[in-house]
């Protein structure tokens, strides 16, 4: 089932139809007709999980943001702060990466904007268009780990954790993460400092307390929503959603930016990925039963509880293979295909889920970024200026 899913997901096929093609060819095939009675029961259960409820609210607190103008203010503010340093403008794209990351929750929007907007001012600086394009695919993916993550959501509900503790989990290695980019780039800068020039002299740099306080306090003022009120117990992660979508919407009635256009365009963008996520759902759920029908997960369990060096060689190896798929497949292909078989096994061995579950995803992380199919690199690529070569920004 595996190969035949990991061929069909190479040739290009959409994922939601491939799991579900494969899932009744080798049901029907090997188990019979009968294994479809079991399909209503499982997405009934998708359908009516009220955790799922919080993916289409962050979402559109991710796309409202986008319209809102929040991202063009943060980067001016922060390489005005940050612009004497070495590689001050590139920490500083790292950091809004970060609070963008934590206000949205979407890579690809996150991706996008940056490279818009930071991109062209990176390179007119004088910036080495590698460390330019490195800088951003890699702040850009940082939603993936920083809640409110959408992914996390989404493991949550795969794994049967807690979407609280895992946010909470999640906190402080996307904070480190953040601060390894910044050190990296500093050393880089030190060494190389052709490659990462300062952007300011003498008192052009300077920046009021007022224009830095105006641009953080929107992002933070929506984290401290969100992740406050499910951190203190006052909300849970689908009711903040609903908080953050609100706010989401009040930032950008308070930009100026907000109109009824817009708020369709916000809407059907939702919906669209939305729909792709759910029915990718879907397919996940019909494959897993089928693998599971056909004694798939028991067959893997055994095969995996004979690793030598036992759960650390177990964890080193699985850990291998999700770092190997995210050069082939999308994080969403890794997430439905590979946790629901592979995370009973961990918590067999004695691995906490929450902590299983983080590291998983910031292995996933990695999926946005290797080539040859990493989807921030081609993100990037969409927006970036006829001079930045496919080349550049996969080294």
């Amino acid at each position: 089932m595996f190969l035949t899913l990991t061929i069909l997901l190479l040739l290009g096929f959409p994922v939601a139809f491939t799991l579900m093609g494969t899932a009744l060819f080798f049901g029907v095939y090997f188990i019979g007709w009968n294994f479809l009675n079991l399909l209503p029961l499982r997405i009934w259960g998708i359908m009516t999980n009220f955790t799922l409820v919080a993916v289409p609210l962050f979402i559109f607190m991710g796309v409202m943001l986008e319209r809102s103008g929040l991202a063009q203010e943060l980067i001016e503010s922060m390489g005005r702060l940050f612009g004497r340093l070495k590689g001050g403008l590139a920490i500083s794209v790292v950091i809004v990466g970060a609070l963008l990351g934590a206000s949205t929750g979407i890579v690809g929007a996150t991706v996008v904007t940056m490279g818009l907007l930071a991109l062209p001012t990176m390179m007119e600086r004088g910036y080495k268009n590698e460390l330019s394009t490195g800088t951003i695919a890699a702040s850009g993916t940082l939603g993936q780990i920083i809640p409110p993550s959408i992914v996390l959501v989404l493991l949550g509900d795969i794994i049967g954790v807690s979407v609280g503790a895992l946010f909470m989990g999640a906190v402080i290695p996307g904070l480190l993460l953040v601060l390894l980019y910044c050190i990296y780039i500093y050393v880089k800068a030190t060494i190389h400092p052709e490659d990462a020039p300062p952007i300011f002299d003498g008192d052009n740099g300077k920046v009021s307390l007022a224009t830095t306080l105006g641009a953080l306090i929107p992002p933070l003022f929506l984290m401290v929503a969100v992740l406050g009120s499910i951190f203190a117990g006052i909300a849970s992660p689908t009711e903040a959603a609903g908080v953050g979508a609100f706010g989401a919407t009040l930032l950008c009635i308070l930009k100026g930016r907000f109109t009824l256009k817009v708020l369709g365009e916000v809407a059907e963008s939702t919906c669209r990925l939305t729909s792709m996520v759910f029915i990718i759902l879907v397919g996940a759920a019909a494959f897993g039963l089928v693998f599971r029908g056909l004694g798939g997960d028991i067959f893997l369990r055994g095969v995996i509880t004979h690793i030598p060096y036992g759960k650390w060689g177990v964890l080193f190896i699985v850990m291998g293979i999700v770092f190997v798929a995210g050069f082939f497949l999308d994080f969403i292909e890794i997430t439905f295909i590979h946790i629901p078989v592979l995370a009973p096994i961990m918590k067999h061995l004695g691995f906490d889920p929450v902590w299983f579950a983080i590291l998983f995803a910031i292995n996933l992380q990695t999926s946005f970024l290797t080539p040859p199919f990493g989807f921030a690199l081609f993100y990037l690529k969409g927006v970036a200026p006829p001079g930045v070569t496919t080349p550049e920004i996969y080294r």
